[in-house]
């Protein structure tokens, strides 16, 4: 039986706008695509949502990459705020969810300065019953152990939980550990799609 329903919070419960925030900070297109390559595509990135470098170290890396391009780079990650976004759906979907009795909690790749900046984006994990932010543990999806950490913390039973996220590789990895999962194309989608699993549950 499906009691627990884990979400990822970037492009599932709050939009990532990488490229809306980078365009609105006056950067055009041929920038951007040089911005992300030398910051989001390295591994500073990875380490960043870590916890394991510093704003400073993790700026002093994605400039090592493109020196270039040093006084973009300040500019685009001065400040993080507007990098998230809302989804009209979001507080509805918890609503509904924790009407029908699911407890819920969420598994998410975070940088601490996203976390801090762009909190009022993501607020409603105040209303989960637990959460597990990367920059906190100092592991990322689809690395496993960051799902048997939700596990153990919050002694919960792998076929007991859904778990939703935009990436199918960190889906796979709760998969290969015992969870139900949902690749998230959209929100009605998922809403379908976890309902069939439910049900499939439920007739067992």
């Amino acid at each position: 039986m499906i009691t627990n329903i884990v979400f990822d919070i970037s492009n599932v419960l709050a939009p990532f706008r990488f490229k809306e925030f980078l365009a609105e900070k006056g950067f055009d297109k041929e920038m951007i695509k040089r911005i992300i390559k030398a910051s989001a595509m390295t591994p500073y990135w990875t380490e960043f949502e870590k916890g394991k470098l510093t704003y400073d170290e993790a700026m002093e890396g994605f400039i090592s990459t493109d020196p270039d391009i040093a006084d973009e780079l300040y500019k685009a990650y001065d400040s993080c705020s507007g990098i998230m976004g809302r989804y009209d759906y979001t507080e509805g979907w918890i609503d509904a969810l924790k009407e029908a009795g699911y407890k819920l909690y969420c598994i998410t790749n975070f940088t601490p300065a996203g976390y801090e900046q762009c909190y009022d984006c993501i607020s409603f994990t105040e209303r989960f019953d637990g959460c597990v932010f990367s920059f906190r543990e100092g592991i990322v999806k689809p690395d496993q152990e960051i799902y048997k950490i939700l596990l153990r913390r919050y002694d919960l039973k792998a076929e007991e939980c859904v778990f939703i996220d935009d990436t199918e590789e960190n889906v796979v990895s709760a998969e290969n550990l015992g969870l139900k999962g949902i690749v998230f194309t959209g929100y009605e989608d998922a809403v379908a799609r976890l309902n069939e699993i439910v049900n499939r549950s439920e007739r067992r």
